[in-house]
């Protein structure tokens, strides 16, 4: 072998290691990427993943905000899993109380959980959840179904150009991840 072969194979090797390092590199980037781009573009509509506190504010009954629920379920899970109301009127600073109802179509026992998210996505820190089924695990026995409470506030500083706020929750398998406890009848 040649001197300038040897030295074209060995600048090969570097390029592609450092090629190798750079996609790993890349690949590592992508969730922080991904954040900051659709914050910049508004519309990451991630809701916490904690309940909020409810501190009892002046109800702004001049305004009303619309909020929609929408509700998908992962392809293999055989679960119906629907909103109690699709819609609802509500005003800023006001508690809400609502519900989904999940049914467990299956033979099997299964677990679920509910992932939120709130469009558009600059409403969804104004979007507070005291109680939301989405913070835990939801288990059903087979044929079993259970009503899933929602309880939420609209922060009254949630911005005027903003009327409605879609709420959506898709609902994944995750019966394999080892969770076995406060299976509901």
């Amino acid at each position: 072998m040649t001197e300038l072969k040897r030295k074209s194979n060995k600048q090969l090797i570097i390029l592609l290691f450092a090629s190798a390092v750079g996609m790993f590199g890349f690949g590592f980037a992508l969730v922080p990427l991904y954040d900051v781009l659709c914050d910049a573009l508004g519309i990451n509509g991630k809701t916490q993943s904690t309940a909020s506190t409810y501190q009892p504010v002046t109800i702004d009954k001049n305004r009303t905000i619309t909020v929609e629920f929408v509700s998908q379920v992962q392809s293999d899970m055989p679960w119906t899993f629907t909103p109690q109301v699709n819609t609802m009127q509500v005003h800023p600073g006001e508690l809400i109380r609502t519900h989904f109802v999940a049914s467990n179509l299956s033979a099997n026992y299964l677990v679920g959980q509910a992932i939120p998210s709130v469009s558009p996505g600059q409403g969804a820190a104004y979007f507070n959840k005291t109680e939301c089924f989405c913070f835990n695990q939801q288990a059903l026995k087979a044929n079993a179904q259970a009503d899933l409470p929602l309880i939420f506030f609209v922060d009254p500083e949630l911005p005027d150009s903003i009327s409605t706020l879609t709420l959506s929750y898709t609902l994944f398998n995750i019966t394999d991840k080892g969770y076995v406890e406060n299976v509901a009848e």
